[in-house]
């Protein structure tokens, strides 16, 4: 920025942009939706104008950040769009450090496998490698995963700070989905106590119906929360009895991948641990 433009921004508290503000609604109602929406839809949705959408969507539309069906006269995102998200996640350092980790379990395991990390208080999956043949998983890179309720989401909220997760409890909840999901307090703080005592997570149909996932922690050079990895499949391919088998597997993933990250051999662990007490 040149020095005259620093000098033109005013002091005080920062203006926003009100056409930027709505291109980036609008990216985040298109990206929740699986059939796209209509001008109408978004129009509603945004309670402005539909000329005001229009001229939005055309700009969007023609640097291809926007794609509008002809048939079905709906719009989606563009493929624009997944070019930067490659690119943001391709500077990812930790996916660089696991991708050769996270290719070996899935030709270990056959199943599903996740890396995810914490922002805000959800988990956002960084990274997702399927095995051919196996039964598909509706999971994508960039969905956002409730930590209660997700194997990746448990291993990270088992060793998140106790400020942190008094955080997490207070402002996210946990949101019932199914009646195998934990919901009350009493239930996660016993579920992290099991996650610390045997290292791995388990999500056991708590999210959606007849899908299990294990989970372990990922820590950094500081032996700090960094990142979870799970396995995931339909409740045939990961029994109970598998999924005791399936946590040594990952355990020497997320210890191999907490290692690049700059962790000591045989010091895999975290520098703080909640108190029997939260």
């Amino acid at each position: 920025m040149h020095s005259r433009d620093a000098q033109a921004v005013p002091p005080g508290p920062t203006i926003g942009a009100p056409a930027v503000e709505r291109a980036l609604d609008i990216f985040e109602l298109l990206s929740a939706s699986k059939i796209g929406l209509t001008l109408s839809d978004l129009s509603t949705s945004l309670g402005v104008p539909k000329s005001s959408v229009h001229y939005l969507l055309n700009t969007l539309q023609r640097r291809g950040y926007v794609h509008r069906n002809e048939a079905t006269k709906r719009l989606l995102l563009g493929l624009k769009i997944l070019t930067l998200s490659n690119a943001a996640l391709g500077g990812i350092e930790l996916r660089r450090h696991a991708a050769p980790h996270l290719r070996r379990l899935v030709e270990k395991t056959g199943l599903t496998v996740h890396m995810a990390v914490l922002e805000g208080d959800e988990a956002v999956l960084v990274d997702k490698l399927e095995p051919s043949g196996a039964a598909r998983v509706a999971t994508w890179i960039g969905k956002r995963m409730d930590l209660h309720c997700s194997a990746v989401g448990k291993a990270i909220m088992a060793y998140l700070p106790e400020e942190q997760f008094e955080c997490v409890a207070r402002d996210h909840g946990f949101v019932r989905y199914n009646e195998n999901t934990l919901v009350t307090r009493r239930r996660i703080v016993e579920e992290i106590e099991r996650i610390r005592k045997c290292g791995y997570a388990v999500e056991d149909e708590e999210g959606e119906i007849g899908y299990r996932c294990v989970g372990c922690p990922i820590f950094d050079r500081d032996r700090r929360i960094a990142a979870a990895v799970s396995v995931a499949g339909t409740t045939s391919q990961i029994t109970s009895e598998k999924g005791i088998l399936l946590s040594d597997r990952l355990k020497e993933t997320a210890a191999a991948i907490s290692q690049c990250l700059g962790v000591p051999h045989n010091l895999v662990q975290p520098i703080e641990q909640r108190g029997a007490d939260t």
